[in-house]
């Protein structure tokens, strides 16, 4: 079975929704609707949606957000046993944070062909010249996940014309 097309596990659809919700909390303050949730033995340590107009950072992407925010939980920068459920696949940027975090898996909603870092442009959690690569869990709640990013785009672009 390929990684983008396995059974559910149980708990996929409920952590894709609360990084759901937190897109649209993005949504609503101005920000491309991305929201991330790090879970780590069974309970949630780590949950933001993307920030990069609030604080002016282009970094503040709610998986650099939520993975800061998980290993000042856990104390550790390794966050070897923890699960990244986010709304769309990660750049190139969130991608290597990922790898470096060594996150072991990541779950997320819609793929992004235009400049995912993960598998769709960039290949980076399938590197064999990094030192880790998550399981890759792709397609979770996909087309919520997608429309709340067309929504936002579309209603973004009427406001330009």
């Amino acid at each position: 079975m390929s990684e983008n097309h396995r059974p559910l596990h149980p708990s996929h659809e409920e952590h894709m929704q609360r990084a759901l919700k937190l897109a649209r909390q993005g949504a609503e303050n101005g920000e491309v609707p991305v929201g991330a949730v790090i879970v780590h033995e069974g309970r949630i340590i780590a949950q933001a949606y993307n920030r990069v107009e609030m604080l002016k950072d282009p970094t503040a992407h709610a998986e650099m957000i939520a993975i800061t925010q998980a290993a000042s939980a856990l104390g550790d920068w390794r966050l070897e046993n923890a699960t990244m459920y986010v709304t769309k696949e990660p750049c190139v940027m969130c991608a290597g944070a990922i790898v470096l975090a060594r996150i072991a898996r990541v779950v997320w909603g819609t793929a992004d062909p235009l400049r995912g870092g993960c598998v769709s442009v960039f290949n980076i959690l399938r590197s064999e010249a990094l030192n880790h690569r998550p399981v890759i869990v792709g397609g979770i709640l996909e087309a919520e996940c997608r429309l709340i990013l067309q929504d936002f785009f579309r209603a973004r672009r009427g406001k330009m014309d």
